[in-house]
Formats: C-alpha cells, sequence, structure tokens
C-alpha cells in the first residue's frame, strides 16, 4: 500500500489530458513490466493493456481503468497537488488506475483463476471517446475478452458501500453548439436591426422547456445550457451571438425526440426576431448499459471484497465512454464509495477541491480481483 498510495500521489502531481497520456502510460507499462505481465502499449494512441495468463482455460476477462486528467485549476491543497496549471485529476482517474495497477500485482502473486485476465488502461475518457479509439485500434481483436468490468469511485457514497444495477447505469451525453446569427447594429437603434441577443436569450428559455413539455416525465432525461457568448462592446448589438450545452438520457427514442425538438425551437425562435441559426449537435456517448448477469457477478464480487454491495435505486445521469466497451461485450461498472464518514461533504467530481481517497484503494484492488474469481474460477 505505502507503495501504491505513492504511486497515486505521482499520477496526481502529473496529470495528462486525453490522448496526451505519455508519462502515465509509461509509469503503467513500467509496473506491469516489474510484475512480468505481457506488455502492450499505444494502443489507441496511447492506451496500455497487460496480459496476464493462467492455467489452460481459454476464458479470459478485460479490466478497465481510464488515465485522463481534466482542465481544471486545482484548488485543493495536498503535498502533490497538480504540478501542471490548468490541468487536474478531479475525476479519480490516477485512483482508477492505481488500484487496477494493484490487481495486477494482487493476480500476479496468486494461483486462484484459470484463463486470461487482460488489465485495460485507458485513455481520454472525459469526452474524447478514448474507449472507441481503443476498440477501433482493434483492442478486443488482439486481446479477447469474454466479459469487460470497470469501477468509478462515487462521493455521494461512503466508503465500504458498492452499488451497480442491470441495464443503464450512466446516461447517454450530447453536446449541441447553435449559432444565431444575421442581425448587430448600435444599441441606440434597435429599430433598425435584429436583435441578436434578445433572440438568443429567449431561445434559452425555450430550450429549457423541451424536457418538461416534450419527454415522458417518467422518462430521466435532461439538458442544460452551460455556455452562452455574444457581443463585444456595450453599445453594439452583436451581429452573431452563440450558445453551448448538453442533453443526457437513457432511451434512443427520447434522444431522438430531444434533438428533434431543439433543432425546431432553434429554427422558429430566431426566425421570429427575423434572424437564422445554425445547429451542431453531437451524440458522443451511449447510455452505460450493464447486461443483468454481469451486474450481478459485479455485485457478488463486492460482497466478497467485503464491502455492502447493493442495486443502485437508479442511474446518474452522468456519462461515461465505457459505454463503447458495453456495446461491445457483456460487462457491467461498479460505483465504489469513497465518502470519508466526515460530517463535512466531500469535494464532488470535476470540483477543483476534489481528491481521491486513498483508504479505498484496497477496497477496488479486492473488488477487481474477486471478479476475476468469479470469472474465471479454477475448476476441480
Amino acid at each position: 500500500m505505502p507503495r501504491l498510495i505513492a504511486l497515486r500521489h505521482d499520477l496526481h502531481a502529473h496529470p495528462e489530458r486525453g490522448f496526451n497520456e505519455y508519462r502515465t502510460a509509461k509509469v503503467v507499462a513500467d509496473f506491469l513490466r516489474e510484475l512480468g505481465l505481457e506488455v502492450h502499449e499505444g494502443i489507441g494512441k496511447v492506451g496500455v493493456v497487460g496480459v496476464l495468463r493462467k492455467g489452460s482455460s481459454d476464458r479470459s476477462v478485460g479490466l478497465r481503468a481510464d488515465m485522463d486528467a481534466l482542465p481544471i485549476i486545482e484548488q485543493g491543497s495536498p503535498e502533490y497537488v497538480s504540478k501542471h496549471h490548468g490541468v487536474m485529476h478531479a475525476c479519480g482517474h490516477d485512483g482508477h488506475t492505481t488500484m487496477l495497477l494493484g490487481a495486477a500485482w494482487l493476480l500476479s502473486n496468486t494461483a486462484d483463476f484459470d484463463g486470461t485476465v487482460n488489465f485495460i488502461f485507458q485513455p481520454a475518457e472525459e469526452g474524447l471517446a478514448g474507449a472507441k479509439a481503443m476498440i477501433d485500434d482493434g483492442l478486443f481483436a488482439r486481446f479477447p475478452c469474454d466479459s469487460v468490468f470497470a469501477v468509478h469511485n462515487w462521493p455521494e457514497l461512503p466508503q465500504g458501500i458498492a452499488q451497480t444495477r442491470p441495464g443503464p447505469i450512466m446516461a447517454a451525453a450530447d453536446r449541441f453548439d447553435i449559432r444565431v446569427y444575421g442581425g448587430g447594429g448600435h444599441a441606440a437603434q434597435p429599430h433598425l436591426s435584429a436583435d441578436t441577443m434578445l433572440a438568443t436569450s429567449e431561445l434559452v428559455v425555450q430550450l429549457n422547456t423541451i424536457i418538461a413539455r416534450c419527454i415522458d416525465p417518467t422518462d430521466p432525461a435532461l439538458l442544460t445550457v452551460t455556455q452562452v457568448h455574444g457581443g463585444f462592446s456595450h453599445n453594439m448589438i452583436p451581429a452573431e451571438a452563440h450558445i453551448t450545452g448538453t442533453v443526457r438520457s437513457f432511451d434512443l427514442r427520447t434522444q431522438d425526440i430531444i434533438e428533434a425538438s431543439l433543432r425546431r425551437i432553434a429554427a422558429h425562435v430566431p426566425a421570429a426576431h427575423g434572424l437564422n441559426a445554425e445547429v451542431k449537435y453531437h451524440r458522443y456517448y451511449p447510455a452505460t448499459v450493464n447486461t443483468p448477469d454481469e451486474a450481478e457477478i459485479a455485485l457478488q464480487a463486492a460482497k466478497n471484497a467485503g464491502l455492502d454491495a447493493s442495486v443502485a435505486p437508479k442511474p446518474a445521469l452522468t456519462s461515461e465512454d465505457f459505454s463503447f466497451m458495453l456495446q461491445q461485450k457483456p460487462g457491467a461498472y461498479l460505483w465504489l464509495g469513497q465518502g470519508d464518514g466526515s460530517t463535512k461533504p466531500l469535494a464532488p467530481l470535476h470540483h477543483p477541491a476534489y481528491d481521491f481517497n486513498d483508504h479505498i484503494i484496497p477496497d477496488g484492488i479486492a473488488w477487481f480481483a474477486s471478479v476475476v474469481r468469479i470469472q474465471l474460477a479454477v475448476s476441480f
């Protein structure tokens, strides 16, 4: 544990954004080679796979951890604070990588499974679809997996608690960008030009009616406007303005309705002001959907690891590119509690003061190892 904690702190202090995890990948590859694993680098640009074989079975399982950091200025004050200004591990991927390396160490030193374990260290989870890049680069063709499993720390759950569920556990993620244009003029002569900012403001309000008025109230979905840009001067109506936001959903039909409604409103609201609109809509991550049998295995593995495991009562509207792997293989995604029991709430994921809880590293290692022992059980 001291070595693993030191490694986690080192990764935290040297965060790297998606598809640029060169140092992180080298740390991972060197660690795996030291254990005697077969190591493959450069998969999906900077992904790493370590292969561990024992026994004679042709069964296989994939265990995945993400490696990338986020474009956030760190506000916490740990002794291992980020050395790269504007980049930090605000989602715990440094911890996920450490737990999977710990599992590789544990499993390489035991003989209680029969088959092949593929340790998958993935780049670019944060919005850049590193999982898809690895798959497109032949991940499952080169490293066959009967099933795949992943874990994510969950600050909302106390340490010692684990949850997952069959079916959707994380939402599909879409991004929209809307450009409103065709106006502009002197702010003191609004009667001579179409008001781009007024139309854009009205459009923001109307977009926020889509979920409430176009989607079945029993279907969980979300639309949030996150950016509005326009104008350069206090006395000028700008020629154009821009809106950016995100959509989250679980059902393909719901996703279709939201996109169609957004496009319709984005066309008609500016048109009512004599303006035009250009819409770009990108469905970048599908929903993360656990297969039922593997969700049950994930929960049983958590119980075997000494965790209090239960079915999650509802999915989260956050997203995960492990979804691409689950489109290819049966598998499950687990939430691992990292709450420290203090009365002061922990900083949430993606917060500039977030930090991974080192005390849950053994929980993650034990869970990964338990998954392998269930999936690749030795036959007598």
